[in-house]
């Protein structure tokens, strides 16, 4: 019985979610990417971690000893590239949003209703 009323309660008083906008969405994003790069140099800084294991599968141990230093992990090329690919204006959106493919148009046909 007290169950069924602690129920009602909490799905009574429960408010929908707020959405984030897109700044907050942005902020939010490179709060949690900050941290989690923070997470992986302290992990990857521990005497837990067996370096040689990992450096030895790298194609660039260099840039990963670097990035555990400390450097960024993206190099200002990489950010550039990402900028124009996935930034406003970017060729991932034009294609997303303004495909001009006739491709889709093939498959549609008029729904037929029957007499």
């Amino acid at each position: 019985m007290f169950k069924k009323r602690l129920r009602a309660a909490v799905r009574w008083k429960t408010e929908p979610r707020r959405l984030l906008t897109e700044e907050e969405f942005q902020r939010e994003a490179e709060e949690q990417t900050r941290k989690a790069l923070e997470d992986l140099r302290k992990n990857c800084s521990s005497p837990e971690f067996r370096s040689w294991r990992t450096v030895a599968r790298l194609t660039s141990p260099k840039r990963f000893a670097d990035f555990v230093e400390g450097s960024p992990h993206l190099v200002s090329d990489e950010v550039s590239v990402h900028a124009q690919e996935y930034g406003l204006g970017g060729s991932f959106f034009e294609e997303e949003f303004f495909d001009t493919d006739d491709e889709e148009d093939d498959d549609m046909k008029p729904l037929k209703i029957p007499e």
